[in-house]
């Protein structure tokens, strides 16, 4: 069965400065992933090299046929001391908007995507006492250059930031199920919505941006009788995120795989069940799960637009599997009436996913040496879909 998708969706690949830039050496995951006892695998160093090849970046998106490109403006560049705001950045993030919009396609811009300049963590990060000002002064210097913009995500995955902030605190290093962390820093969840609506407040000045943030969607499931529990869990990690969204232009769903919960908590996905290279469930529905339950939390009024979805896999093959299967699922959302704007998907390229070059969600392939890139099968796949906007 195919399926039609409206004819101005939006159609594209998301990046983050982070994770494909490189020698972003003022930030905290720099010092974190630098630092001698770092437990962390590998570390980004020069990253993609997308902070001197973003044109080729763009030219890929537009030439795939995809109409839209998500990037992150990266704090510490902007602002590598405080109070001390460069210039020379914020031109050279002009310079990707206008190379954006110069190639016909619509940038999303997000300003926080998990890394902070090191001297903000130094400060207290988010639970800092003068946090919230110091993002709101960061958002106020951007402004100048988001002349075209129409989206503007504040922070990505607020949600995830909190539960990474007491996972810290416990001294815990990772999770054995996807989404199965503890409950957010009630601390510093509170901290970025105060900082989300301060961003949006200085957003204003600008008529034409819509503005919203990202949430990590875990698509929490019931096992039986355990319905109380699940909806307290989805709650408490991602609940109450969505629904600070509810007068926002827009919300960001982001989506990947299932949660189940159990009279326990979390269960482990069936020991033949189809995982990832993350470890996570093969799980195309997810998208539609969390497509759907984000429209419940937030309401008609509020436009959903798909920030994240894709797949850590080395099989090619298997990312347009799974891609088909979530895009099926998000047009059925859609033919039911939920508002979608537009589909990026996660990633444009291979690139250093917070500790590991292993997991690879990429449309792109790129070189660790030389840089270059290749571009997949499942890439020209998806943007024969985005061309057609038929599945």
């Amino acid at each position: 069965m195919s399926a039609t998708f409206p004819d101005d969706f939006l159609w594209g690949a998301a990046t983050a400065a982070h994770q494909v830039e490189g020698n972003n050496t003022a930030s905290d995951l720099w010092a974190f992933e630098n630092a001698p006892d770092s437990f962390l695998p590998e570390r980004s160093g020069d990253a993609c090299d997308s902070y001197h090849r973003w044109p080729e970046d763009l030219d890929i998106v537009r030439d795939l046929g995809l109409t839209s490109y998500r990037f992150s403006i990266e704090w510490a560049r902007v602002e590598p001391a405080p109070g001390h705001v460069s210039r020379a950045q914020l031109a050279h993030y002009r310079r990707v908007v206008e190379g954006c919009l110069e190639r016909g396609l619509t940038p999303v811009v997000t300003l926080h995507h998990f890394t902070t300049p090191l001297w903000f963590r130094a400060a207290g990060g988010w639970t800092g006492d003068d946090a919230v000002s110091r993002f709101r002064a960061y958002v106020r210097s951007v402004l100048p250059i988001l002349d075209g913009v129409e989206w503007v995500c504040t922070v990505n995955e607020p949600n995830m930031v909190a539960m990474m902030s007491a996972m810290i605190k416990r001294g815990e290093r990772k999770e054995n199920v996807a989404g199965a962390m503890p409950p957010p820093d009630q601390d510093v969840a509170d901290a970025l919505i105060a900082a989300h609506r301060a961003a949006r407040e200085e957003l204003a000045a600008l008529p034409r941006v819509r503005s919203g943030w990202t949430v990590a969607n875990q698509n929490f499931q019931a096992a039986a009788g355990a319905d109380d529990l699940a909806a307290e869990w989805a709650h408490s990690r991602e609940d109450q995120f969505l629904d600070v969204a509810g007068d926002d232009d827009f919300i960001g769903v982001q989506a990947y795989t299932r949660v189940v919960i159990g009279d326990g908590g979390p269960i482990e996905p069936d020991p033949d069940a189809r995982r990832t290279l993350t470890g996570w469930e093969f799980y195309p529905d997810a998208l539609e799960g969390a497509v759907r339950h984000t429209a419940d939390r937030v309401g008609p009024a509020v436009p959903i637009l798909v920030t994240e979805n894709g797949i850590a896999t080395a099989d090619d093959a298997e990312r347009i599997d799974y891609t088909r299967g979530a895009l099926a699922g998000l047009a059925r959302a859609i033919a039911d009436g939920v508002d979608v704007r537009g589909y990026l998907h996660w990633s444009l390229l291979d690139n250093y996913e917070w500790g590991s070059w292993t997991p690879t969600f990429g449309l792109v392939s790129v070189d660790r040496e030389t840089f270059t890139r290749t571009i997949k099968p499942s890439a020209r796949w998806y943007g024969q879909v985005a061309r057609t906007g038929i599945l």
